[in-house]
C-alpha cells in the first residue's frame, strides 16, 4: 500500500476497514470525555463491552445454584461449570491453529510452564548423543521475557545443572540488535548433540520481532529435540500453526491481544503426539492434580493418578470460572473476527504507523521492517532522552509502553484500533519535535 500522511487518508481507510465495527465491542480509555488513542494492547488489551454480562451470568450461577452450579445451570445459562473450559477450547484451537484436544485454558503462563517443563525437560531421558552420552541442555534466546529465564534456571537448579554448563542462550546480532532464525537454527543443530530441549519466545517481548517458528520447529525435529514456545506476545496477534508446525508444547497468556483482563487466564498446547506415548511408562510425566485426572472418574477420589485427555491431563486444580468466562466471551470476539482478517489489517496499520515515524531521525525502529517478521507492536529506539518523549506523548492521550533504558514500545491492535490513531501520534510527535527539540536533546 502507499501510504499518505494526512487525517484525510487515515479516515479513508478507516471508512474502508471491514473490521471497523470491532471497536465498538471494547471500551475506549477516555480522558476528559475524549478517547485515548490506546496502544498498548501488547500490555493489556481493552475490555469488551459483553465482559460484565458475562462474570453477571456466573455470579448469577453462583447465587442461584451454589455448588450445584458444577452440574446444573439457571435459566438463561449457557453452560454448567464441570466443562466450562471445553466451550472455550474450540476458538482457542481455531487461534492457535490446533485440534481442540490439543489445548486447554488453565492456570497461569509461568505456572504452565513450570508444569511443560517438568513433561518435557528430561535432561538424561531425552534421549543420547550420537556418542552415548545423556543430553541434558536447554537452547533459548538471550533476553527472553524474565519469567521464561527465572523458570529455565530454576529447572536447571533443580535437576542439579547450571545455566554457565547447560543453557544455550542465541544473542541479537550487533549490528541491527536482533536474533536472526538462521543463528537459532546455527545453534540447534550445533548444540543437536546435548540439546534436550528448545524454549523460547516464538515473537520477541521488547524488539516485536517474530521468529519463524515454522523452520525453527522443522529445525528441532530434525535432531530429534522437543521445542517449546512462549507465545504471550503472538497469541491473537499472528496466524499461528501450532499443530501443523509441529511444535511440542507452547503456553500463553490471554489478557494481551485476547483482551481476557489482567491476569487472565492462560493456556497450553500439547501436539497430539504426545497425547500416548508408545513406551514403557505411558503417559508423559508430569506434576499432577485432580482436575487432571480422567473426567469420568475424577469424583471416585481413588490413588494412582490417571491423566485426562489430550492437554486436559495437565490441569491441576479447580479451574477458576470467572477468569473463564471473561476468557470466553473475549475470545470469540477473536475467534469472529478470525485471524486472517485481523493480520491483514494489522500488516496495514503496523505499515502505516511505519511510515508515520519515518520523517522522525532521531528515533530508530528496533523492530524489523519486515512485515513477516513483526507482528502488530514497533519498538522505537529514541536517541536522547526517551522517557521524555514518552512521558510527552502520554500527556497528548497517546498510551503506549516503556521499557528501559530507552524504548517505547507501540502497537496499534486491530480489533480496536483505527488509522486515525496512528496518523494522531504522528502529530504528537511533530508537536513534540517542534516544540520541545532542546530540552530533549540536553542542549
Amino acid at each position: 500500500m502507499t501510504y499518505e500522511n494526512t487525517l484525510d487518508f487515515a479516515r479513508q481507510l478507516d471508512a474502508d476497514d471491514s473490521l471497523r465495527s470491532f471497536r465498538n465491542r471494547f471500551y475506549i480509555p477516555q480522558r476528559n470525555g475524549t478517547d485515548l488513542v490506546y496502544l498498548c494492547g501488547n500490555s493489556l488489551g481493552l475490555q469488551p463491552k459483553s465482559a460484565r454480562a458475562a462474570l453477571d451470568q456466573e455470579l448469577t450461577t453462583w447465587q442461584q445454584l451454589g455448588v450445584e452450579g458444577w452440574f446444573d445451570k439457571p435459566e438463561g445459562a449457557e453452560q454448567n461449570w464441570l466443562g466450562y473450559h471445553n466451550t472455550c477450547k474450540g476458538a482457542l484451537g481455531q487461534v492457535v491453529g490446533a485440534d481442540p484436544a490439543e489445548v486447554c485454558p488453565m492456570n497461569a503462563l509461568t505456572v504452565n510452564l513450570h508444569l511443560l517443563l517438568a513433561s518435557f525437560y528430561r535432561p538424561g531421558q531425552n534421549g543420547t548423543s550420537a556418542s552415548g552420552k545423556p543430553k541434558y541442555k536447554i537452547l533459548t534466546i538471550k533476553g527472553d521475557f524474565p519469567s521464561d529465564q527465572y523458570a529455565l534456571e530454576t529447572h536447571l537448579q533443580h535437576h542439579g545443572l547450571t545455566t554457565a554448563n547447560a543453557l544455550v542462550e542465541v544473542a541479537p546480532r550487533p549490528a541491527d540488535g536482533l536474533i536472526h532464525t538462521t543463528d537459532i537454527q546455527a545453534a540447534i543443530a550445533e548444540h543437536a548433540d546435548e540439546l534436550a530441549l528448545v524454549w523460547m519466545s516464538g515473537l520477541n517481548y521488547y524488539t516485536g520481532q517474530v521468529y519463524n517458528m515454522a523452520a525453527l520447529a522443522e529445525a528441532a525435529r530434525r535432531h530429534n529435540v522437543p521445542i517449546g514456545l512462549d507465545l504471550a506476545h503472538a497469541l491473537g496477534n499472528v496466524p499461528l500453526r501450532l499443530h501443523d508446525w509441529g511444535v511440542d508444547f507452547a503456553t500463553w497468556c490471554s489478557y494481551k491481544y485476547l483482551n481476557g483482563g489482567p491476569g487472565a487466564v492462560s493456556g497450553i498446547f500439547i501436539h497430539e503426539k504426545h497425547h500416548d506415548q508408545n513406551r514403557a511408562g505411558g503417559a508423559l510425566p508430569r506434576l499432577a492434580g485432580w482436575w487432571g485426572y480422567r473426567e469420568d472418574r475424577r469424583f471416585e477420589m481413588s490413588p494412582g493418578f490417571l491423566p485426562a485427555a489430550g492437554a486436559d491431563g495437565w490441569q491441576l486444580s479447580t479451574p477458576n470460572i470467572m477468569a473463564l468466562a471473561l476468557h470466553r466471551t473475549a475470545l470469540a470476539i477473536t475467534a469472529e473476527a478470525g485471524m486472517t482478517a485481523l493480520r491483514q489489517k494489522s500488516e496495514r496499520l503496523t505499515g502505516f504507523l511505519e511510515h508515520i515515524l519515518a520523517p522522525f531521525d532521531d528515533i530508530q525502529r528496533l523492530t524489523p521492517d519486515d512485515p513477516n517478521q513483526r507482528g502488530c507492536q514497533l519498538s522505537l529506539l529514541v536517541r536522547r532522552n526517551g522517557k521524555a518523549l514518552f512521558s510527552y506523548l502520554t500527556e497528548q492521550g497517546i498510551i503506549g509502553d516503556w521499557r528501559e533504558p530507552d524504548c517505547i514500545r507501540l502497537a496499534p491492535v486491530p480489533l480496536y484500533n483505527t488509522f486515525e490513531d496512528v496518523w494522531r501520534v504522528g502529530e504528537a510527535l511533530r508537536g513534540f519535535f517542534s516544540t520541545g527539540r532542546q530540552a530533549f536533546l540536553g542542549e
